[in-house]
């Protein structure tokens, strides 16, 4: 949808959308928008709906299960470097409704829901996608359908990277986690169980708390997911006889995945079609978004003078921001959180604690967790 939006209104292209599912979105996906995707999708007014119904994260805490909070670093320290010193808390789907809504009227925008792709074809002039329902055809189709992207698996492209053996239980509840400290956004480090907490808006004030635990491979999905364990699991971090409700449940398979290109002649990757990660840090979603508005610019830029090399450039930069930012980051993420030696996992802590302490330290420390650092890079990639 965020292709869509840059393709039409930034560029005048005309897209047309072809979505398996049926309905609105309401999955409750990825949460966390950094300011690069704020300041990319200002100029269309998105960013301003997103703020209306979004929770404004000025700080995030780094913590540890045992000692409680280690560190908690402002972003507003970033105020000359961005317009939106932040994170904005707001659910993903929300974000494809508000975009969902501002295209519907127009002309250059076509929405087909409910349809299934069965073919993919192309040739040298264009593409042919074939679907449950019909085939079109279209100059370039970009393939930004997920981790499981029909897409991408209708090429010839190497999906390189690896699979944690632990999947991510997420379990969103009501228990009111500022009272106790936290910021709206969290990671908590220990040896055994690992934690992220951050508040999301839900349907409206107070909002709800999402927390996210490594699980043990050999436990039953079932069991895990049960609201039952998932109230334990919840006591266990935050102490017996607590007042709070389970709200919802979810586990996932988590990888950590770059694609080999993303380009094949007519057929392009974006989003987690291109490269999967943990969650740890909320980059997924908004580096999903900046693979968009680059491929809108190349896009244009070939529509304007015929050179596909715009698209290549694509495939350069992204890959690289993939490869070197995404996928080192959310991997070091990980292995911080979970760093099960002793004088290590110390280590981890009075790091943070420096950083913190230090302005100098900190701003370049936020710069490269805001993901401001990692796509100024890419851009400068020729």
């Amino acid at each position: 949808m965020c292709a869509a939006l840059f393709l039409v209104e930034r560029h005048g292209i005309p897209v047309l959308v072809i979505e398996r599912s049926t309905g609105e979105a309401t999955d409750p996906r990825a949460a966390t928008f950094h300011p690069p995707t704020l300041e990319m999708l200002a100029p269309s007014g998105v960013t301003d709906k997103l703020m209306e119904e979004g929770i404004v994260a000025a700080r995030w805490q780094r913590r540890d299960r045992t000692e409680g909070k280690v560190a908690e670093f402002d972003l507003g320290i970033l105020k000359d470097d961005t317009t939106f010193p932040f994170r904005l808390q707001c659910e993903q789907h929300k974000l494809v409704n508000i975009v969902r809504r501002q295209l519907a009227a127009n002309p250059l925008f076509e929405l087909r829901q409910g349809e299934e792709i069965t073919a993919i074809a192309q040739d040298e002039s264009g593409v042919s996608v074939t679907t449950d329902k019909g085939t079109y055809d279209a100059d370039w189709l970009v393939g930004a359908d997920g981790g499981r992207s029909v897409v991408r698996k209708s090429r010839d492209f190497a999906f390189e990277g690896f699979t944690y053996a632990e999947r991510f239980l997420v379990i969103t509840t009501n228990f009111d986690f500022e009272a106790e400290g936290y910021a709206f956004s969290n990671y908590v480090s220990d040896p055994k169980e690992w934690c992220a907490v951050f508040k999301v808006p839900a349907d409206g004030p107070p909002g709800l708390w999402r927390t996210v635990f490594p699980t043990d491979p050999a436990d039953d999905e079932a069991e895990l997911t049960s609201f039952a364990n998932c109230r334990a699991r919840m006591e266990r971090f935050i102490g017996e006889g607590r007042d709070f409700d389970v709200v919802h449940t979810n586990l996932y398979t988590v990888n950590q995945r770059v694609a080999s290109s993303f380009r094949d002649g007519r057929i392009l990757l974006a989003g987690d079609a291109a490269h999967l990660n943990n969650p740890l840090g909320g980059m997924g979603m908004n580096f999903g978004i900046h693979d968009a508005e680059n491929l809108a610019r190349s896009l244009a830029a070939w529509k304007e003078t015929g050179d596909d090399a715009a698209l290549d450039l694509y495939d350069r930069q992204r890959r690289f921001a993939a490869k070197a930012v995404l996928q080192s980051i959310t991997i070091e993420n990980k292995e911080s959180l979970e760093q099960s030696d002793r004088e290590a996992a110390a280590a981890e802590r009075e790091k943070f604690r420096r950083i913190a302490a230090d302005p100098v330290a900190t701003r370049a420390y936020l710069l490269k967790t805001a993901m401001i650092e990692g796509f100024n890079k890419a851009n400068s990639i020729p």
